[in-house]
């Protein structure tokens, strides 16, 4: 069961007036995992994950769920409950008819719905709030009641539509480790739509990275993070310093790539097909840099302080131009040196260096 897919997009288009808003789409997920959708506002994720549910209808292109064609299924049919944004509970009804309203509409034995509902609010740790109302619950417990709605529906797949944008910060991050344990403890199928680099680094096992429409890159959080395939990618996630350089030699998966005023070398992994002569681009993350040091490392540019450094708690952040004419921003985490003024050296090893391919 390990490696059987179950959401299985194949060339998925969707198109809004003059705006083509999904652009073939292919994708498989895999039982049990928690997938998470990101990409800036108006890329495409939540459409895409509203016409998973059913909502929207899409233009071209089929979506199958556990084996099952769902194109032509209303979403009440699909077996893909949401939580939403705005949780979209009913003020007027209690914890306990919220959660059961799905398995009434399906009009379940009453049995069955008690126990279901109480399984439910059990596994999201709501048990004795039953008999409240959503306005006599913080925003916490009111995006539980909503996961519970969601769970209590047995569904091979659950969709989460930013669902905890509402919340302020320490509550997004507890909630945050909330739905990961219960996922994990339940074997469940996520399919999380956020903007939150944090959050999908955090408790993806796989992320979709999604560009005007299209998908970037499907990977880990740590191959989405440290083997970028694009530049798109590479500046979304995260922080990253982008070198110019161009292909000298290459050697089985080894490039020789000369980059900066000086021509200096560096020799880097990379699966790309390349060309001699090549332009390409070197990724550099701010953390993998060093400023001066005994351990130079194979990557070496001469590089100037020009801005006051940030203190950011755990690191210092430096701001500095570099001899290739760019900005850099290099991450010290020994806040207790002495601060780096005028010329320096700004070095990383060559095992930290992510080689990006430069699309056409």
């Amino acid at each position: 069961m390990g490696t059987e897919i179950l959401l299985d997009l194949k060339n998925v288009n969707k198109v809004f007036g003059v705006n083509h808003v999904l652009k073939n789409i292919n994708l498989q997920i895999e039982r049990g995992k928690f997938i998470t959708f990101l990409g800036p506002s108006g890329c495409g994720k939540t459409t895409l994950l509203r016409s998973i549910a059913g909502f929207y209808t899409v233009d071209e292109g089929e979506i199958w769920i556990d084996g099952k064609l769902m194109n032509d299924l209303p979403p009440y049919k699909r077996g893909t409950p949401m939580v939403f944004q705005e949780y979209a509970l009913f003020p007027h009804m209690t914890v306990f008819d919220n959660v059961a309203y799905g398995l009434d509409v399906q009009k379940r034995p009453e049995g069955e719905i008690q126990d279901r509902v109480k399984s439910a609010l059990a596994k999201v740790k709501l048990t004795g709030l039953e008999e409240r109302y959503p306005h006599q619950m913080s925003g916490g417990q009111q995006q539980r009641v909503a996961m519970a709605r969601a769970l209590v529906m047995d569904s091979p797949i659950i969709l989460l539509d930013e669902p905890l944008s509402n919340l302020d910060a320490k509550l997004r991050e507890e909630v945050r480790v909330e739905l990961r344990n219960i996922q994990l403890d339940l074997g469940l199928t996520v399919i999380y739509v956020t903007h939150d680099q944090v959050e999908a680094l955090s408790m993806s096992d796989h992320i979709v990275v999604f560009n005007k429409g299209a998908i970037d890159q499907y990977g880990t959080p740590h191959e989405i993070y440290y083997k970028p395939r694009t530049q798109y990618v590479a500046d979304f996630i995260g922080t990253t310093n982008f070198v110019d350089a161009v292909v000298l030699q290459l050697e089985g998966d080894q490039a020789t790539v000369k980059y900066g005023k000086k021509n200096d070398t560096v020799t880097v992994q990379t699966n790309e097909q390349l060309t001699v002569g090549e332009n390409v681009l070197l990724s550099i993350r701010p953390e993998s840099m060093r400023i001066n040091g005994p351990d130079a490392g194979e990557f070496i540019m001469d590089g100037v302080v020009v801005t006051y450094s940030m203190f950011l708690g755990e690191k210092e952040r430096y701001f500095l131009a570099g001899d290739d004419g760019k900005e850099w921003i290099v991450d010290v985490y020994d806040i207790g040196q002495t601060s780096y003024q005028g010329i320096v050296k700004i070095h990383a090893s060559a095992n930290k260096i992510h080689l990006i391919k430069i699309s056409n």
